[in-house]
């Protein structure tokens, strides 16, 4: 897949959509993506990170994924992560 196919694709913790991509972070020394940045609903930015506002973005470790966490499908990403589990998987955007 190229990377424009991931931006903008739906994140779903157990079929309820928590999120959006809107980037990815690469390791510039092993050429391999290690985060996807996602920007959290508002709901759930407030449920899972106590934020106040909505939009609040989060980078993904992708390691997870790899461990069978996750699933590409037409829709989007789709974790097999509750949402109160979630939290175990994001880190802040560092800027």
């Amino acid at each position: 897949m190229k990377s424009k196919e991931f931006m903008d694709k739906d994140v779903f913790a157990l079929d309820e959509k928590i999120g959006k991509i809107k980037e990815m972070e690469v390791d510039a020394n092993e050429w391999k993506v290690t985060h996807l940045e996602v920007e959290l609903d508002k709901n759930v930015a407030e449920s899972v990170l106590g934020a106040k506002k909505g939009g609040v973005r989060n980078n993904l470790n992708v390691a997870a994924l790899e461990k069978g966490t996750g699933i590409w499908t037409d829709n989007g990403l789709h974790l097999k992560v509750s949402k109160d589990k979630l939290h175990m998987y994001l880190s802040p955007v560092k800027t």
